[in-house]
């Protein structure tokens, strides 16, 4: 009977344990999707902006400020980068952030006036296989 009893404790117990834990980390995941851009550091390249799941952005050299020049086939492999202007920025200045429209009617955020690009090869936080391709891609710098 005492082990019954015992069981009987338990469950309600574990379940409360687990509904916790199920709860923070879907806390924590909400909290990583509020956060727009963060800075980044990696030894080789230094500190560079990346979204907020740690996905390298870039600026490319052909834009002019607020407008951006990576349009049809170039946003393919460079797609423009875009964030609720609400999303917090992590290490930066939020008063550096703004939204375009771009010529196909896409939002696109920029930084310091300059458009924000993800390189389509970089799968994985820290990566930045895009880093000086063509002489005009490059990551972006806070």
């Amino acid at each position: 009977m005492k082990n019954i009893f015992s069981t009987f404790l338990l469950v309600p117990v574990f379940c409360l344990f687990v509904a916790g834990f199920l709860l923070s980390v879907q806390t924590g995941a909400k909290a990583d999707e509020m956060i727009g851009v963060k800075i980044m550091e990696k030894e080789v390249v230094g500190k560079f902006l990346a979204d907020g799941k740690g996905i390298t952005l870039y600026s490319f050299s052909k834009d002019t400020e607020n407008v951006s020049n990576c349009i049809e086939g170039c946003a393919v492999n460079w797609p423009p980068f875009h964030v609720d202007p609400s999303a917090v920025t992590e290490g930066c200045e939020s008063r550096d952030f703004a939204s375009i429209t771009r010529s196909d009617g896409r939002q696109q955020t920029t930084y310091k006036g300059m458009p924000l690009y993800y390189f389509k090869d970089d799968k994985y936080p820290g990566d930045t296989f895009g880093q000086g391709i063509g002489g005009v891609w490059s990551l972006v710098t806070p």
